[in-house]
Formats: C-alpha cells, sequence, structure tokens
C-alpha cells in the first residue's frame, strides 16, 4: 500500500518501474474513497494476536480498546514499539513520524499510549489526511499532512522515530524510502518497520538492508502466524469485525473490492480463505487475487547510524 494501511495487497513493485505515478495515483484514489465510509475505531491493518503482547499492552492500558474494537490493529501497532531500547517516560522527548499512516488512527493510538513530544503522520490519501486531521489531531502534538514516502517533506534529522505499518510492500522505490527516512532521523534515532512480504520483497528487503549503509539493522522478528491469528478471528461468523463490516454504508465497487464480510480487507487470502464471491470476482477478472503470494509478515527494527 503505498503511504497508507490496511494493505489492499496489490503486487509488489521492482525499483524504478514505468508508471510509478500512475501506480501511486491508483493506490491514493482507493485510499480516497476508504476514508468516505471508514469509521472511528475500524481496523487499520491486518492486525495481529499474540497473548504476551496483549499482556503487555493491558499492563500499560487497561481495557486499551474499550469495545470499540478488536484489539488485533492495536496489537500490531504496539509491536513497533517492542525492542526499541526506550523505557515509558523515554517516549515524552520523541519526534516520531509515521509514513503511510493512513487515516491516523494508529498514530492516534500510539500518541495517547505513549505521549510523545511530536507525532507527525503523512500519507498519500489526501481525504484520509484531510479526515485525520479533522477527528484526530491536537495542536503541536499530533498532526497529519499530505506526502509522498519516497519524497518526505521534512527537514534533515528532525525525528527521533520512524514508524512505518503495512505499508512498504506497494511502494515503487523501497532504496529511496529508506535513503529518506534516514534522512530524516537523527543520529541514533530508530527506524521500525513491519510489513507483508513474498518472495520477491523479501529477497530485496535483504539486500537493502546491505545496500543502503545508513542503518544498523538491530532486530527482526516473525510475525506470521500472529497475523493469521487475527485474520482467522475477524472471519469468525459473528466477530467484532464482521458485525461492524456489515453495518457500514458503502458504494457497491467496495462492497465488490472487500468481498462477503470484507474478507479481501482483513487480508483472507493471507490464510486461504476463498468466499464464493471472491472466486466468483477472480475467475471473471473483475478483482484479482491480490495476494495470494504473500507468504510472511516480520517486524524488523534499525538503528541510524
Amino acid at each position: 500500500m503505498t503511504n497508507g494501511n490496511a494493505a489492499t495487497g496489490l503486487r509488489d513493485l521492482n525499483t524504478g518501474v514505468p508508471g510509478a505515478d500512475q501506480i501511486k495515483g491508483a493506490v491514493s484514489a482507493v485510499y480516497d474513497d476508504v476514508a468516505s465510509w471508514s469509521r472511528t475505531g475500524d481496523f487499520w491493518n491486518w492486525g495481529m494476536h499474540c497473548p504476551n503482547v496483549l499482556k503487555e499492552l493491558t499492563d500499560i492500558c487497561p481495557n486499551f480498546n474499550a469495545g470499540v474494537s478488536d484489539g488485533f490493529s492495536e496489537q500490531l501497532y504496539f509491536q513497533t514499539l517492542r525492542g526499541l531500547p526506550y523505557r515509558e517516560n523515554d517516549f515524552r522527548t520523541l519526534n516520531v513520524l509515521e509514513v503511510g499512516c493512513g487515516m491516523g488512527e494508529g498514530l492516534n493510538f500510539l500518541a495517547r499510549l505513549v505521549d510523545p513530544a511530536r507525532a507527525v503522520g503523512l500519507d498519500l490519501s489526501a481525504a484520509a489526511i484531510r479526515r485525520a486531521n479533522a477527528i484526530l489531531a491536537r495542536g503541536d502534538r499530533l498532526t497529519y499532512v499530505e506526502g509522498d514516502a519516497e519524497r518526505l517533506p521534512f527537514g534533515d534529522g528532525e525525528f527521533d522515530l520512524v514508524l512505518n505499518v503495512e505499508s512498504s510492500h506497494n511502494y515503487p522505490d523501497v532504496e529511496r524510502f529508506f535513503r529518506e527516512v534516514a534522512r530524516v532521523l537523527k543520529p541514533g534515532g530508530h527506524f521500525s518497520i513491519i510489513d507483508v512480504f513474498d518472495a520477491r520483497s523479501s529477497a530485496r528487503f535483504g539486500r537493502l538492508q546491505e545496500e543502503v549503509g545508513d542503518f544498523t539493522w538491530i532486530h527482526e522478528r516473525d510475525v506470521t502466524e500472529n497475523v493469521k491469528s487475527a485474520i482467522r478471528r475477524r472471519m469468525a461468523p459473528g466477530s467484532f469485525f464482521r458485525k461492524e463490516y456489515a453495518r457500514k454504508r458503502m458504494p457497491l465497487r467496495a462492497r465488490i473490492i472487500g468481498g462477503l464480510g470484507g474478507a479481501h480487507y482483513a487480508g483472507a487470502d493471507f490464510i486461504g480463505h476463498r468466499d464464493p464471491l471472491s472466486r466468483v470476482l477472480e475467475l471473471t477478472r473483475i478483482r484479482n487475487r491480490f495476494v495470494g503470494e504473500y507468504e510472511s509478515y516480520r517486524h524488523h527494527l534499525a538503528r541510524r547510524a
């Protein structure tokens, strides 16, 4: 997803492919559309389910989802902070940037959880940013800006921590994104990225870890099974996600993309879930089988040299 959350599953792209601007425009249009029918408390990504993460999160903030979500997206966001060499009070001195913030709900959750000095969310979708600023922004402490992950509109060394959640797999030029992250990070600052991978993007990520010398990679965790667990729970009959999806007022095209019960939005292809509508749409080529080749979901941490 170029600069946005909740993976659409658009195919990962090789660096520098022709038509990158058209691809960005198409993905931005998808999220402009999603912003028109999303509700506060919606899922923001495929989510993860992990008892240890859930315990850590509830120890910090009991009842963190308070009946307004299923808690899986929050666990995935909280995972981005795990492994960082900060104590709870340290976050209050940090300037934090999320690239690909979507409609801003995830960054808003983290900002309320750890209270950084400043939090900025960036996304390519103008509609998503308008919604985030209208509903979630809090003065200078939490703001949202429209922009491109490959051309970050910030000064050198402006941030202590950069986050990227389920977003980079649709960036046409991931190397440029990495170099932009390194540019806006202070020396010694940290980069936390969590995303879905297929064989090609995984190999490319490994090459970039070696070739982009601005980072020291300090942590990796495979959360594939945790993400699949969250998706399975969302696909279960009567789940919080299913009920909320049924209540939405969405245009027909969005229902078609989402499939029965929103399975496609929730990453059902990643667990091999195929509802009858999805099969029909794919056989008739109305909708491609977007995410069928993704293999893993991983969290990586790096330190700016």
